[in-house]
């Protein structure tokens, strides 16, 4: 079933086309990483599956998280063992089969008088949590003194201190996790196409049959059918539930999350921390390379859901927790590089907070037969597809007959995560760098490649005679190639996707990607063959990103007026 290559930019219009021209078991509406786990389970099953995302990839909730595969300590502290035990499953999983993407990271839990977590309840509750979440010997918790902690990291608040802990969280990319597994379900025949927009929903006896579409590109409207749709939009799913006209019941809760980056000699903290804040929340401070972020909040939304924005009040929020924390840092407004603002789509509870309320996923069946997932977690995508697709797969075999295969996406390997037989992951990455560095690409490049990319970096190497045959600068041919891997087998349309959910560099080096911005740009423009209508969007999306991240409005209040 394999159709490698229809994962280009190129190919957009041909995969439309094929998913227009025959019936599909099962269509999903949404990108992200819940869209893409079900492309994955489906397709590995037999099930003839396709993908809508109106706009790129994983460009919502799934490239705005804290970017880590959370073991769940907070779900403990709720008392929902279950979640524990599930999620540190998952972890392992995902670290098994994307090691690429997921790495551990040693997480320092400070404790202080007064705090979220006393010194004994800390020591018992990670002892419970690695049980129940199977952690490795090496990486079990380890309780450590006040000494000890201020050793480990000498910028923490002295005042109160108690002791701590010492645990393990996983870092990830979750952009390129999202892009990663939607790829490996595209190169095993699922039909995956970005900037489609679903407009409306057809009917035959009350059941919902198909989605007339419009693809954002080329301008085009087709009509798309299959025996199940599964709506898997996130923080948009309540909208695709409403031109359903199935919105009732249970509905979404938005909640958003801000991260802030500043350049790691600005917060040089020796390992990531998970902390409290002066209103009794708790946020996670993490370094990554020449970088530190800190987040997250978690306050009610109810302004756009296409633009969510961080404000001078989320802003200034985490500043005042850093510094708290860490009262040496002394942060300012003007040492923030860059940031993110995402909406969490939980479900609405009578009477609960944002931050109380469950991070756990329901499925919602219409009377049309729309399947909707809301909820849930980054951790938790594989499982919630899981269910999704059993789901389909038993009504399915109760129409047709055929007997659908249970899930096995546990032992498939992600794209860019394969290494080379009788090599660990780690050793195979050694040996990439020096095959790199062979072909003239410099040891930073090289070595930003395979922590993007994994085992792919070695298909960028493929486009450097490209660069050379298309007479780019010698001191540019790195950019071409990588640009043109990622129009030709990652589906980049736009240069601010590339900038932001392709290479992460307006997130985490924004310095690089406002040096390198107008020759993605140009690049962009010939690589893709655009039309001056079509350059024009290009740069009025670049300077968008770029106003966003450099301007912020001062609240969302004040953003609902400027929008309204």
């Amino acid at each position: 079933m394999n159709n490698q290559g229809s994962f280009s930019a190129a190919s957009r219009t041909s995969v439309l086309q094929l998913m227009a021209e025959s019936e599909l078991d099962l269509l999903v509406v949404g990108g992200g990483i819940t869209g893409a786990g079900i492309a994955l389970d489906a397709i590995t099953r037999g099930i003839k599956v396709g993908v809508l995302e109106k706009n790129d990839f994983g460009s919502g909730t799934s490239s705005r998280s804290t970017k880590l595969i959370h073991g769940g300590l907070r779900y403990l502290k709720q008392g929902d063992f279950k979640l524990v035990q599930e999620v540190g499953r998952e972890r392992a999983i995902l670290y098994k089969n994307a090691p690429h993407l997921v790495i551990p990271a040693p997480m320092l839990l400070p404790v202080y008088k007064g705090g979220t977590y006393g010194y004994l309840a800390s020591s018992i509750g990670l002892y419970i949590y690695d049980w129940l979440a199977g952690v490795a010997r090496k990486e079990r918790r380890k309780m450590l003194s006040r000494k000890e902690v201020m050793e480990k990291e000498p910028l923490l608040k002295k005042d109160g201190l108690k002791g701590g802990g010492l645990y393990y969280e996983y870092r990830t990319d979750d952009a390129r996790l999202t892009l990663d597994i939607m790829k490996t379900a595209s190169q095993r025949g699922a039909l995956a196409v970005n900037y489609t927009e679903a407009k409306k929903f057809i009917y035959e006896n009350g059941r919902a049959v198909g989605v007339e579409v419009h693809d954002r590109i080329s301008g085009r409207r087709l009509s798309i059918r299959a025996k199940h749709i599964v709506n898997a939009a996130g923080p948009w799913a309540d909208q695709v539930r409403d031109m359903d006209g199935s919105l009732k019941g249970k509905r979404l809760f938005l909640t958003k999350g801000v991260h802030l980056v500043v350049d790691y000699h600005r917060l040089p903290v020796h390992q990531a921390a998970y902390f409290d804040t002066p209103d009794g929340r708790m946020v996670f401070v993490i370094p990554r390379g020449d970088i530190t972020y800190v987040g997250t909040t978690d306050t009610a939304y109810s302004d756009s859901v296409d633009q969510p924005r961080t404000t001078q009040e989320d802003r200034d929020y985490l500043i005042r927790a850093v510094n708290a924390m860490f009262p040496a840092i002394k942060l300012k407004q003007q040492d923030i590089k860059s940031h993110w603002a995402g909406l969490r789509p939980l479900i609405y509870e009578e009477g609960k907070g944002p931050s109380e309320l469950s991070r756990k996923d329901e499925i919602f069946i219409s009377d049309s037969k729309l399947i909707t997932i809301a909820g849930g977690k980054l951790t938790g995508f594989r499982k919630m597809a899981e269910k999704v697709v059993n789901l389909v797969a038993a009504q399915l075999s109760t129409e047709t007959g055929i007997i659908y295969p249970a899930c096995t996406t546990d032992q498939i390997t992600i794209t860019g995560g394969e290494k080379k037989e009788g090599m660990s992951f780690t050793e195979w990455k050694q040996e990439m760098l020096i095959m790199g560095v062979t072909q003239g690409i410099s040891g930073k490049t090289m070595q930003e490649w395979i922590d993007t990319y994994g085992s792919n970096a070695l298909k960028i190497l493929e486009y450097l005679p490209e660069a050379q045959y298309h007479n780019v600068p010698t001191n540019l041919q790195w950019l071409f190639a990588q640009l043109l891997y990622s129009v030709k087998e990652e589906m980049t349309v736009t240069a601010s996707d590339f900038l932001r959910l392709r290479s992460g560099w307006s997130y985490f080096q924004l310095n690089k990607a406002e040096k390198y911005r107008n020759m993605v740009e140009k690049m962009l423009n010939d690589l893709l063959d655009l039309d001056s209508q079509q350059q024009d969007m290009q740069l009025e999306l670049l300077n968008q990103m770029f106003n966003n991240i450099h301007e912020l409005p001062t609240s969302d209040k004040m953003l609902q007026k400027v929008s309204s």
